[in-house]
């Protein structure tokens, strides 16, 4: 687990791809976009996770003689290419989006500009970084928003694997969660940790009395008791009470001090207990909720009048149940043969619409209503094409043209998304501390207009095409006028 060599994780088809091209003598320099077309969870934007990961499996990538060894045992590669491969290294330049940025639909997330052998190397472990990321940082933003804040990421258990357990506990940090149950996240990502107390612990002593009076001695300055264990509303909240008007006697101050719902009818049983609490004095008492809830259950706990103030939130966010795969694709963009001064635009052509890809090599820029600092579109473009804020700006969608906007020049700002990673096989670019990330995603939702945050059917964002890439595509495509 989260060994810094991934090399070998990769497809088996980029190693006899590679094979291929190195006994063809293909020494082409491509562009690769990673982007995925459909926002997940049915979200009008997602979040950019997983670079410093893609970063890391990069400053890693060589074959050991182990790998090498393996793979000679499979009987499908060559010696001359075993060769080869026993002295790679990446080469090339990536350049990214930054983690935590909010980001759409078929925009490139990363982009790869390097030897084909190598480019084709790194699809793998690209996208699987990526796409896992992306996903989890996005249903916690999700998840964030219905709550309003206080989202505690309780999934370890419930995750698929390791790996997915703790990188996922990053991502949803990233995405708006406060911490973590994941010790391990803590301590490799530096967030914090969060949590409270078993049934078990309850159910080992002779009461829940003494086990609550036991917990509070041992843990007064964090003294949130599990009240479910037996009866919510006639023994664990009584009791929860008796215990702080103990505490309160005693002058001791706590500076966390609540209850949690893991069971029942969440609704109600916070509006009771929320009275209890206030009749006894502890009005600043917080109230905590788990029980496998996501984005749509806290709304709907939330319109009911609900009165909790913190939420463990488990299975639901750390496997993105009802959206559990991000669907980032790598796809060939351009491809400069030795001696060539410019690259040549490639394109994908599909059946679906949707699947055609925009070619050549791009870039990125985000458009900004000047007075909201509010996302009005997003420009993908040809890398140099350059935009002025005091000129008037026109942009339409690409697939239907007739929709057209005109941005009066001085009524905007703009800003490129995608930022150097990787020159000339060499790390220029120094990746942040997982919470500075969680501050810029904030700052990145932000961003985003209310309409474009809303859980059910929200508008959305444009991504439109300048007119050099949307004229490009369309020669390629055959139908140029």
């Amino acid at each position: 687990m989260f060994s810094n060599n991934l090399t070998m994780m990769t497809d088996l088809y980029e190693l006899t791809m590679m094979q291929g091209y190195f006994f063809e003598g293909n020494n082409d320099t491509v562009v690769f976009d990673v982007f995925y077309r459909k926002n997940p969870s049915g979200s009008a934007y997602a979040i950019a996770c997983g670079l410093d990961q893609v970063i890391d499996y990069i400053k890693n990538l060589s074959f050991s003689y182990e790998d090498i060894d393996y793979l000679r045992g499979l009987g499908i590669f060559k010696e001359d290419f075993l060769s080869y491969l026993a002295g790679f290294h990446f080469s090339g330049d990536i350049y990214a989006i930054p983690e935590g940025s909010v980001v759409f639909p078929k925009e490139p997330l990363v982009k790869v500009i390097a030897p084909i052998m190598e480019a084709q190397l790194v699809e793998t472990a690209i996208l699987n970084i990526i796409n896992h990321q992306s996903l989890i940082a996005t249903k916690a933003s999700r998840v964030d928003y219905a709550a309003g804040g206080g989202v505690m990421e309780f999934g370890l258990r419930r995750a698929q694997g390791p790996d997915a357990g703790t990188l996922g506990a990053r991502a949803a940090v990233i995405g708006g969660c406060t911490g973590t149950s994941n010790v391990l996240a803590g301590e490799l990502y530096g967030i914090p940790v969060q949590g409270t107390h078993a049934h078990s612990w309850i159910m080992s002593f002779p009461d829940e009395l003494t086990a609550f009076r036991t917990y509070a001695k041992m843990y007064p300055d964090a003294c949130i008791l599990l009240v479910d264990t037996y009866d919510t509303l006639k023994s664990g909240v009584p009791h929860a009470i008796e215990v702080f008007k103990e505490m309160r006697d005693a002058g001791i101050t706590s500076k966390l001090m609540g209850i949690r719902l893991d069971s029942g009818d969440i609704a109600y049983l916070s509006k009771k207990a929320r009275k209890m609490l206030d009749d006894a004095g502890f009005t600043n008492a917080i109230i905590s909720a788990s029980s496998d809830l996501d984005e749509y259950l806290i709304n709907s706990l939330k319109t009911q009048g609900c009165t909790v103030t913190s939420w463990g939130v488990g299975t639901n966010l750390i496997t993105s149940s009802d959206n559990p795969a991000f669907g980032g694709v790598y796809k060939l963009a351009a491809i400069k043969k030795p001696g060539d001064k410019e690259f040549t635009a490639k394109i994908k052509i599909s059946e679906n619409p949707e699947k055609i890809t925009n070619p050549g090599n791009k870039t990125i820029y985000r458009i900004y209503d000047k007075e909201s600092s509010k996302i009005k579109a997003d420009l993908i473009c040809l890398v140099g094409e350059t935009f002025d804020p005091s000129e008037d700006l026109k942009i339409f969608d690409p697939i239907s043209t007739w929709k057209k906007s005109i941005l009066p020049a001085g009524s905007y700002q703009i800003r490129e998304m995608l930022v150097p990673i990787f020159l000339n096989g060499q790390c220029v670019y120094s990746s942040p501390t997982v919470m500075d990330i969680k501050a810029y995603c904030q700052q990145e939702l932000n961003t985003l207009w209310d309409e474009n945050r809303r859980l059910m059917n929200p508008q959305t964002v444009y991504v439109d095409l300048s007119q050099k890439l949307f004229d490009l595509k369309h020669k390629l495509l055959g139908d140029e006028k």
